[in-house]
């Protein structure tokens, strides 16, 4: 069985903090080698709610996509995703890249769309794997990212997992939360 690079967009708008602390968690058990991105504020695009915390990881996994996919359904689903009386989005967790996979999976189509159209998927993306290249765009994420004129507003925050800070200070101090 082969071993799959797997890039994935998280994000939160309902107790962010915690939902994306335990889709961390969860994705630990999925995925080997996680590497996590720095955490963005951002407002919302297309629906009206509180602002969501968002985030990207990269590892590997030796499960075909669609059990993979099947996995972070049940990871959204422990997490509320999917209960009746759910107020927001408690955890979102999209495969934006499997290997360089190109096309309709069952419904699932990669590179997924979002890399290209929401600076909240492509600044991670570009600080995780700078030199990664967009299978359909053929530039890397960092290009992309260079290039990109997305009328969003984001900003990197701070936020620790396992005792570690995901986003540098540097950052968070380079780009402040608007007033």
């Amino acid at each position: 069985m082969s071993l799959n690079q797997v890039l994935l967009g998280l994000g939160s708008n309902t107790d962010r903090e915690i939902h994306l602390r335990a889709g961390l968690e969860a994705l630990d058990e999925v995925l080997d080698d996680l590497r996590c991105s720095p955490v963005f504020e951002s407002l919302p695009v297309g629906i009206r709610s509180g602002p969501f915390l968002n985030m990207v990881v990269s590892g590997t996994s030796r499960l075909p996509l669609t059990e993979l996919d099947r996995r972070l359904k049940f990871i959204e689903a422990d997490n509320g995703r999917y209960a009746p009386e759910r107020k927001g989005l408690t955890l979102d967790i999209d495969v934006l890249l499997f290997d360089d996979c190109i096309g309709d999976f069952h419904g699932l189509i990669l590179p997924r769309a979002e890399i290209l159209r929401n600076a909240f998927v492509l600044w991670p993306l570009a600080l995780l794997a700078p030199e990664r290249r967009h299978p359909v765009a053929g530039q890397t994420f960092a290009e992309l990212w260079a290039q990109a004129r997305i009328d969003q507003q984001l900003w990197p925050v701070p936020f620790q997992w396992r005792g570690r800070e995901l986003t540098p200070a540097a950052l968070v101090e380079r780009y402040p939360r608007p007033a």
